[in-house]
């Protein structure tokens, strides 16, 4: 009998972890049908109709077309709008990937129905329950009936929180898989896109998390380091719509003489900027996928964040942490493009980043559906 999978995607991060799973799954039509669900958590065609094009994932079979609001509100709606989809489709599992308010909603969800939950990216942990993230993750985790890690540490971090051990599967890291496939396509773009931004040598930034852009004074330190950073290397800075708006506030809409070398561009798609993190002298971020996709790529990275959930990219990578002040961020840059590596060099990745993560979570949702 075919087991029936219904996927959640809301964000632009899952997606390139679902899209692998996907093809996967679609190699197998005698044990597994599948349902992809966008819960329009992401809805600018920026942030999201690009991102299924380039990354050939089908079309959404329903978007439930949430939108943007606060956290609560986010997560209510996907819940009523989600719960009668999945009974009508009545599916053996809902794979739930990451750790944004889709994930949580559609996992809650699907428990109190009784359907088994597969949880993709389980076991992160920033260990800091002020980022809602953290509370996705943790909350979904408890709730999911098979969890599949990225790295080793998720396994820890998940038997120290009581979840059985036969539930656990470390897997590698999914999104990899994607980046795999896709680098080469990547590539391709390459001279197109140093053309039209005059790229040499260059520090790539993307911004979004709250911690970052929400607080004008916070926003206004890391415009600072990017003026003085920009004095030394060219700095491009594909604009979130999130950080746009706040850059807007603090009359930063568009560069100004005062910041040197600095373009901001509207956000680009996976290929595009996979092809300039890979070929960026160094990369700044707060995004847990660019720090995965550094440590993959060799490229130095720093992480505008007081902690992350994925320490791999620090003992295994070359991501560093660094505090958003204006000072931090100097120092810690120029530090960085004073000791990148020379050209073929670079540090062994971590364990399973293989670009086979999804043939693995295909095999144990086999085994576990018979």
């Amino acid at each position: 009998m075919t087991t029936r999978i219904l996927h959640v995607v809301g964000a632009r991060p899952n997606f390139m972890k679902v899209a692998p799973i996907v093809r996967a799954l679609a190699q197998q039509p005698a044990h597994f049908g599948q349902m992809l669900v966008h819960t329009g958590q992401h809805y600018d065609a920026n942030m999201s109709d690009i991102f299924f094009k380039e990354l050939e994932l089908p079309a959404p079979d329903v978007n439930l077309g949430i939108g943007s609001g606060s956290h609560a509100q986010q997560t209510a709606q996907i819940m009523q709008r989600f719960e009668p989809i999945l009974l009508d489709y009545r599916p053996d599992w809902v794979v739930v990937p990451g750790d944004v308010n889709s994930t949580l909603a559609a996992a809650l969800v699907a428990a109190k129905l009784g359907v088994k939950v597969a949880h993709v990216e389980a076991g992160l942990r920033s260990f800091d329950r002020t980022m809602p993230e953290e509370i996705n993750r943790l909350l979904t985790d408890q709730i999911s009936d098979l969890l599949f890690t990225p790295s080793r540490d998720g396994d820890e971090n998940l038997l120290r929180e009581g979840i059985a051990a036969d539930k656990i599967h470390f897997v590698g890291n999914v999104m990899i898989d994607t980046l795999v496939r896709l680098l080469p396509k990547a590539e391709a773009r390459w001279p197109h896109l140093q053309a039209t931004h005059h790229l040499d040598r260059y520090l790539l930034v993307t911004l979004h998390r709250p911690s970052n852009v929400d607080d004008p004074n916070t926003l206004a330190e890391i415009m600072a380091a990017l003026g003085e950073i920009g004095q030394e290397i060219d700095v491009i800075f594909p604009v979130h719509p999130r950080t746009r708006a706040r850059l807007a506030q603090i009359e930063v809409a568009e560069p100004k003489s005062s910041i040197q070398n600095l373009q901001l561009v509207e956000p680009l798609g996976y290929l595009d900027f996979l092809a300039m993190q890979a070929h960026a002298a160094l990369v700044l971020t707060d995004s847990g996928g660019v720090q995965e996709e550094t440590t993959y790529l060799g490229v130095p990275c720093l992480t505008a964040r007081p902690n992350t959930e994925r320490p791999v990219t620090i003992t295994h990578g070359v991501n560093r942490l660094v505090a958003s002040t204006q000072t931090a961020l100097v120092e810690a840059a120029r530090q960085a493009l004073r000791q990148a590596r020379p050209t073929g060099q670079r540090a062994p990745r971590p364990e399973l980043w293989d670009g086979h993560a999804a043939e693995r979570i295909v095999e144990v949702l086999k085994r576990h559906s018979v």
